[in-house]
This record gives C-alpha cells, sequence and structure tokens, in this order.
C-alpha cells in the first residue's frame, strides 16, 4: 500500500485502501499496522488533524480491529 508522509512525532506515515477500508500506519519507531474497516471519512479526518497521533489515538485505535505488519 501507497503511504503518505505525515510531519507528526509519533506517525512517519498513513496509507489507505478505500475498497478494503484499511488504514495503514507506519510509526516512527519503525513498526507498521493495518486498522480494518475505518471509513474515509475517518481517514480524511486524519489527514488533516492537527496531531495525527492524538487523532488515531483517540478516533481509531481501541475502536477498529488491526494488524501488525512490521
Amino acid at each position: 500500500m501507497r503511504r503518505q508522509a505525515l510531519a507528526s512525532a509519533s506517525v512517519a506515515s498513513v496509507g489507505y485502501d478505500a475498497t478494503t477500508e484499511t488504514l495503514e500506519v507506519e510509526f516512527r519507531n519503525g513498526n507498521v499496522y493495518q486498522y480494518l474497516g475505518v471509513a474515509k471519512r475517518l481517514y480524511w479526518a486524519l489527514m488533516s488533524a492537527p496531531s495525527a497521533g492524538a487523532f488515531l489515538n483517540r478516533e481509531i485505535r481501541d475502536s477498529h480491529e488491526f494488524v501488525r505488519v512490521r
């Protein structure tokens, strides 16, 4: 999945597949997670949030299944 770099202290890059509603997040520590069932509106909100890390923790992390990719 192609990811876009972010200017964030904790999130290095984010990608999204609208077909499968999969959000892929690469953290600055090198870990990569895929969050499942993420609506497109949440992806756009994440990309425009003042703090991507805070938004991810508040809106996505605990409410969506995830898989560690790396």
